[in-house]
């Protein structure tokens, strides 16, 4: 690691860059293209299904992967195979579209040049995204006071921060030489830096609300809101850093315990689901 003040002045430099970037247009892979069109769509609170399938219809990866969802245990329980884009659109519900099209916007960036000295981290990092997004759903059908959706979507972009940095850390050839630079940038920075892009990105306001400070350790006696989920789903998928092989500094206390193993059972009851998700949405 280089010395504090020099790896200070780093990151200084690497989010000043960002924070111009953010107050304008966003600098990001034009793989979100297809990602904001169907957002953009869905803004229609009377967007019909057909127009909705119009516009999927267009982009093969989001169509393949929303019947892919439709047609897996997660969605379709028992029910018919189903090779219509519309009924799959109709199975899934409009905001499972949204997610669909965000993760193969997400899954693209992996693939871009720009990440290959990161992989690992990328990979590993969508693999927790994916795992957090599917254990959300589950826990808010059991809840029974959130939208599964939404706790789908917000597990999904939970870490979008950590994508953005690594995809502008590329540019800085001193985070390739020193990994441990890097992961304090990510660690330090990601929450913040996902925040502001999720906001420029037009996500729903309770979306981004729900992932504020996702990874700082709290109590939670009644899970009732999304936030809530979301903590609950990252602890289980390997919250603080762990799935990284990695810590953000903050040590599991006696409740944080106690928290993971509250909805443990959870794994295993919803392991068929969180497998058919991660299969759909991944490659």
């Amino acid at each position: 690691m280089t010395d504090p003040a020099s790896t200070n002045a780093l990151h200084f430099r690497v989010l000043e860059d960002i924070a111009k970037d953010l107050s304008g247009d966003v600098n990001f892979p034009t793989y979100l293209d297809a990602s904001l069109t169907v957002r953009n769509v869905l803004k229609d609170p009377l967007v019909s299904v057909d127009k909705v399938a119009q516009v999927v219809g267009v982009e093969p990866l989001i169509a393949s992967k929303l019947l892919r969802l439709a047609n897996s245990v997660a969605y379709s329980g028992a029910g018919k195979t189903i090779s219509d884009l519309r009924q799959a659109i109709q199975r899934v519900g409009f905001e499972t579209v949204r997610t669909t099209s965000l993760s193969v916007a997400m899954e693209q960036m992996l693939r871009s040049r720009n990440l290959v000295a990161f992989e690992d981290i990328a990979r590993l990092t969508w693999e927790h995204s994916l795992q957090v997004a599917a254990i959300g759903r589950v826990l808010a059908r059991r809840i029974g006071r959130v939208n599964p959706e939404d706790a789908m979507l917000a597990g999904m972009v939970h870490d979008i921060g950590v994508f953005y940095l690594l995809y502008r850390a590329a540019e800085y050839p001193e985070y390739k030489n020193c990994r441990e630079d890097l992961l304090s940038l990510v660690i330090g920075w990601h929450e913040s830096i996902g925040e502001s892009l999720l906001t420029a990105l037009g996500l729903p306001d309770h979306i981004i609300s729900a992932i504020r400070e996702h990874d700082q350790l709290k109590h939670v006696a009644n899970p009732c809101s999304l936030a809530d989920v979301l903590y609950f789903a990252n602890l289980l998928a390997g919250g603080n850093f762990e799935w990284l092989g990695q810590t953000s500094g903050q040590a599991d206390t006696e409740q944080t315990a106690a928290d993971r193993a509250r909805y443990a059972d959870l794994l295993d009851e919803a392991w068929d689901d969180i497998r058919a998700i991660q299969a759909a949405l991944s490659t």
